[in-house]
């Protein structure tokens, strides 16, 4: 394994692993007959990517890049992304992956935001390059990948000197709820520890040198494949193989025939998959265990059981992906369980006065990674907001937003964002826990839950729907509202329970699958005033009995 230490830059580590792993693939893609690029599959060794990256960097320093710059990237999932982010970061550049997803405003704000100096897209995104540039006030030079040779030169000159570990290596945005993304800063320290890291988690999550190949079905433009499972593979010989997108028809042909040993997912994952027909593929792998986050409680073991192997829960986020995960025999399977404090990443579960909660009470989750050395490995800062990155870290901790419990031993369990925590008459009710439930109901196929106001209770329960096409059903939105309303007032306490009821066609997710509630409705609107908005909320009593 490639040791790392406070002084290693992704540019040194590298080099190591070539000269180590040299025949070892690094990169794969699977084959997909129906993909645009690469469909009978693609293998890149550690030798290949270097001479690959080699290239990227003559490239990139004739044309006048080096420390300082930030580049775009709107090269998809292809494991160009890759290639070029690691020229890019061995001198000293800044990368901003881009979501392919964005729309001409968002990639707009994006490229003034993070004052990009360049921006690589693959041709075929080149109209939505231009759309955007006609709306931004700063207009950085483009490029294409295939035209490496003639990359126009940066505005401003690049800066004196060489990468440090301190170094912005990727500027990762992150969807907000409210008003515009955040360009969380992250050092070439960070990335390495973070891949470091998961290398050394050992138990059931442990990582065999030179052994592994990691199918990452998440985007590049998001932590998780970008760099906790990529920076894993790298120190330790291993491979990643990257599909372009979550495909549940294809994902145990893909699994299989990519010879992966580890997989991840999220939450979203595991229904679409236990939907799937039964295949012979689902049990021919080879996988260890999948590391991800979200599964449903109710459908952990059921997962596990039908296709032979452990999903290791995991909690982590772009701020900070050193995970903590629930990796040791015996887990807890079907409670939301992530793990224990380590050396390293320490926690406290905090009430809504600052003071360590008691054992079993929720309470938001801080971390830090000592307290002689809070900020180590953590993410530099927002993006030109000084003021949000100290507010996310007032009182020595940051300020996850994540609400948890932690009992006795120290096993933390997830309940919700601080922000999907529903406050109804003194009551705490967890928007996670209502979704989930509704996600049992064999009329349901997605289901976001959030709080509007109620004059009397302070906060009430919403439930925005989305009915599966098999269960389409000609009765009125009320009755099926009724039908809903009854299974939870059966399942759970009468207060938890929706009294308003939204019926849509789709609910808008990020390219995570995230579910983007904030966009559910029109912005500044009051979801109860809404034609076709269901109001249940007299039927909400308390049972006697």
């Amino acid at each position: 394994m490639i040791s790392i230490d406070d002084h290693t830059t992704i540019g040194d580590a590298f080099a190591r692993a070539a000269a180590a792993y040299g025949p070892n693939s690094l990169l794969a893609v699977p084959a997909n007959p129906a993909r645009s690029y690469d469909p009978q599959g693609r293998e890149i060794s550690y030798t290949e990517a270097a001479a690959q990256v080699h290239t990227l960097v003559q490239c990139y320093r004739a044309a006048g890049y080096g420390l300082g710059h930030r580049v775009g990237l709107f090269l998809e999932s292809r494991p160009e992304h890759l290639l070029h982010k690691l020229a890019l970061n061995t001198l000293g550049v800044c990368v901003v992956p881009i979501n392919p997803d964005y729309r001409p405003r968002e990639l707009a704000y994006l490229i003034d935001h993070a004052r990009i100096d360049l921006l690589v897209a693959l041709p075929v995104r080149l109209p939505a390059v231009h759309a955007a540039l006609a709306e931004a006030h700063h207009q950085p030079p483009v490029a294409t990948p295939d035209d490496m040779a003639a990359l126009p030169g940066p505005l401003q000159p690049a800066q004196a000197g060489e990468p440090q570990a301190d170094t912005p290596a990727s500027i990762l945005y992150t969807s907000g709820t409210t008003g515009q993304p955040k360009g969380c800063v992250l050092s070439h320290r960070y990335e390495l520890a973070a891949g470091d890291w998961y290398a050394r988690r050992g138990g059931l999550v442990a990582i065999r040198e030179g052994q592994e190949r990691l199918y990452n079905p998440l985007p590049l433009f998001h932590v998780n494949a970008s760099i906790l499972s990529f920076y894993c593979m790298l120190l330790t010989g291993g491979c990643q193989v990257q599909t372009d997108r979550f495909a549940p028809s294809r994902w145990w042909q893909e699994v299989c025939e990519s010879r992966a040993s580890i997989v991840h997912y999220l939450g979203v994952v595991v229904p679409m998959l236990l939907a799937q027909p039964v295949s012979p593929l689902e049990r021919a792998h080879g996988v260890r265990f999948g590391y991800g986050a979200g599964v449903e409680p109710q459908l952990h073991a059921v997962f596990e059981e039908r296709f032979g192997l452990p999903l290791i829960e995991l909690w982590g986020m772009t701020e900070i992906v050193r995970v903590l995960s629930d990796h040791h025999a015996p887990r807890q399977v079907g409670t939301r369980a992530f793990g224990r404090a380590e050396p390293g990443l320490e926690v406290c579960v905090m009430d809504e006065a600052g003071a360590e909660a008691p054992p079993g009470q929720p309470g938001e989750m801080v971390v830090r990674h000592s307290a002689a050395t809070p900020r180590k490995d953590f993410f530099s800062g927002y993006l030109n907001d000084p003021e949000a990155t100290e507010a996310a870290w007032h009182g020595g901790w940051f300020h996850t937003g994540d609400i948890v419990t932690q009992d006795a031993s120290g096993m933390l369990r997830f309940m919700d964002r601080r922000k999907n925590i529903i406050r109804r008459s003194g009551e705490n009710i967890a928007a996670a826990e209502v979704e989930a439930l509704l996600l049992t109901h064999p009329l349901v196929h997605q289901a976001a839950v959030m709080a509007v106001p109620d004059a009397v209770r302070e906060e009430e329960v919403l439930a925005c729907v989305v009915l599966k096409p098999a269960a389409a059903t000609d009765l009125p939105p009320a009755t099926v509202a009724r039908t809903l309303q009854a299974f939870c007032l059966r399942e759970m306490a009468y207060y938890k329970a929706p009294g308003w009821w939204w019926f849509a066609d789709e609910i808008p997710t990020t390219g995570t699958q995230k579910i983007q509630k904030h966009r559910i409705f029109p912005a500044g609107s009051d979801p109860r005033a809404l034609a076709g908005m269901v109001d249940l909320c007299a039927l909400k009593k308390r049972q006697v009995g």
